[in-house]
């Protein structure tokens, strides 16, 4: 045997034992940040009772929904429960590739779902009432679905959430400053303060909430289309450290990781609708009052976006819907300011004395 074959061999083997070495180190890194992710995500976890069989649609591919909150906790240094500021239901579709965003506005009238007695008030104050789990019984009463899951992040965890994937890029619709962040018309990148402010700001948008709604859609398509991404991967540990601190859910951490392998591709193509309310006002309180045909038109589209069978809508909003129509309340393009009437749970006559 000759020196230059003996010198391959050899180097041979040292690049075979390096490659193993990699291997070994790699996939004990894998690990690491696989335990870390586990412990982090179980941290999170909040169970509301779902429906055990749903968690099998994960690992079967079939399309889902859950239910996406905003809470006022944690930003602008407020503590305390407060109401939801975002409801937003998320329809994910792997057979279309397809999300669907849809806004539920926070003055919506609706019928909170688990309160001790008949309470009709705005939808964003079912989370004072009974947090994450009356906020998905409620929409879901509202609208005539199903959803399972939910997902609560703080507003103030927003902001870290944005800068932990690289920050965000919006289209933004009208230059406008607000609380120290500036924005000006066109494409812009924010970072997570930006994002924060960007979402939240409401008075100044010539469509109100509405308008504000549309921001929110567009920082949450951002960050889904950022979490779809190679790059977010370069912030990990930024990103955990955000979840884990500002996110509740009930979803488990295998339920993320199906999630993770098998809807990735949906992210891609992000739709966005939102309920167009009617103003009115309740107890000298301003509401927006959800006419039944829009009600059942977006129950209808989360339905078909998701798969399945519509349902004809038949609970308190279209009693109350009603009652009041045959009052001659005006649903379609009113031109008078109007003042909507909650009848008393067990009368079609008797107002509500809540």
């Amino acid at each position: 045997m000759n020196k230059k074959t003996s010198a391959g061999r050899h180097w041979g083997r040292l690049v075979i034992l390096i490659a193993v070495l990699v291997v070994f180190a790699i996939g004990a890194y894998v690990l690491r940040l696989y335990g870390q992710t586990r412990n982090a995500i179980e941290g999170t976890h909040q169970s509301i009772g779902e429906s055990q069989a749903a968690a099998a649609i994960f690992k079967q591919k079939k399309p889902f929904s859950l239910l996406l909150l905003g809470t006022d906790t944690g930003a602008e240094g407020r503590h305390d429960q407060g109401n939801s500021d975002t409801m937003i239901v998320a329809t994910v579709n792997p057979n279309t590739k397809q999300v669907l965003l849809t806004s539920v506005p926070r003055d919506t009238m609706a019928e909170i779902i688990g309160t001790k007695d008949f309470t009709v008030a705005k939808i964003n104050a079912a989370y004072m009432y009974g947090g994450s789990k009356m906020s998905l019984q409620t929409v879901n009463k509202l609208l005539g679905t199903s959803i399972d899951y939910y997902m609560t992040i703080n507003m103030g965890g927003l902001q870290k959430v944005v800068d932990a994937v690289g920050g965000v890029d919006v289209d933004v619709p009208f230059a406008f400053s607000w609380n120290g962040s500036s924005f000006t018309k066109g494409a812009m990148h924010l970072n997570g303060k930006q994002a924060l402010d960007y979402s939240r700001m409401r008075y100044d948008d010539p469509e109100n909430d509405y308008g504000r709604q549309k921001r929110q859609r567009q920082i949450i398509t951002a960050v889904i289309k950022s979490a779809v991404s190679t790059g977010t991967l370069a912030h990990f540990q930024e990103v955990l450290k955000a979840v884990t601190k500002n996110m509740t859910t009930n979803l488990t951490f295998d339920d993320m990781v199906q999630i993770f392998l098998n809807y990735r591709s949906a992210g891609q193509d992000v739709k966005s609708d939102f309920i167009q309310g009617v103003n009115a006002t309740i107890g000298g309180a301003s509401y927006q009052i959800a006419p039944t045909s829009e009600l059942q038109r977006v129950s209808d589209k989360i339905h078909q976006a998701q798969g399945l069978d519509t349902v004809t809508l038949d609970n308190e909003e279209v009693r109350q819907n009603k009652l009041n129509a045959n009052q001659g309340f005006i649903f379609d393009n009113p031109t008078v300011d109007q003042t909507f009437t909650i009848f008393d749970q067990n009368s079609d006559t008797m107002a509500w004395q809540g």
